[in-house]
């Protein structure tokens, strides 16, 4: 199975994908258990951007970074504002965000690095997280691809800047598309339809289905053929199949709970030998 959930402990629990090799990376997505977040954020809420308790997001965030061995204080994390910037991160950035909102990576919606032992975090509650390593370069990236970052193909850009900065080939990249809002569930209004429409042109028929006069747009496999479109090879793409707005028991889901709810995290680090 591509994708599953494994429990930790005090019913935390991580989300993982079986291509990503535990022996020289490690990450996680995050659900919406275990935390101490009260309602409506209730309980593992990562995000500090929403109207939550700030020392109960921090004490979640140690929570998970520590159930993988991870260091919460050398987090680094943007201020997401669903463009298609890609920024790469070093040991100088440790910590950015971690702490503190206003010190997060600024209007950024992709994280690159090469460096060990330094995590990578992105949230989101129906936007889909995309998850890269490049075993070759020892190299690592998350994106935020909402409708906006979809269209805007920030999968394909974060590949390319990963080529730039570290050499990778596309074709050695393995990736991974986590939970979501699926195509059963994201009703899309006709500035999303026109949007995909031209950034999918000879796929928009396939991407957009209609239902009971209703128009949903699949970011799965919108993604999906972006990333294929970045060279990367189709064997080595997994998907978490999993729609956030279907089990928004187990997910935060910007549809399913209304605006005030919490925020899962993708979180990603090269293994320090």
């Amino acid at each position: 199975m591509s994708y599953y959930l494994k429990h930790y402990q005090n019913n935390l629990w991580h989300g993982k994908f079986a291509i990503f090799p535990p022996e020289t990376v490690i990450h996680a997505i995050s659900t919406r258990q275990g935390g101490q977040s009260k309602k409506p954020f209730d309980s593992l809420n990562m995000a500090l951007h929403v109207a939550d308790d700030e020392s109960d997001v921090l004490a979640n965030r140690r929570l998970f970074a520590h159930s993988l061995g991870l260091d919460p204080r050398k987090i680094v994390t943007p201020n997401q504002v669903h463009g298609a910037a890609v920024k790469r991160v070093t040991a100088a950035d440790a910590g950015r965000g971690s702490l503190a909102y206003a010190d997060a990576i600024p209007e950024t919606d992709a994280l690159i690095t090469d460096e060990p032992g330094l995590p990578l975090m992105l949230c989101f509650a129906d936007c889909t997280p995309l998850m890269f390593f490049d075993p070759a370069h020892m190299a690592i990236g998350i994106a935020h691809a909402g409708w906006k970052g979809t269209v805007n193909k920030i999968g394909l850009k974060t590949v390319r800047r990963m080529s730039e900065e570290f050499g990778t080939d596309p074709a050695e990249v393995l990736a991974a598309i986590a939970p979501s809002i699926g195509a059963c569930c994201y009703e899309v209004g006709e500035n999303v339809i026109e949007a995909a429409r031209s950034a999918f042109a000879d796929r928009a028929d396939e991407l957009l289905s209609r239902r009971d006069g209703k128009t949903y747009f699949d970011l799965w496999q919108a993604n999906r053929r972006t990333l294929l479109e970045a060279g990367l090879v189709e064997t080595n793409i997994e998907m978490a199949n999993t729609c956030t707005s279907c089990e928004h028991q187990w997910y935060f889901s910007y549809r399913a709970d209304g605006k005030d709810t919490g925020r899962i995290a993708a979180m990603m680090a090269i293994r320090e030998i």
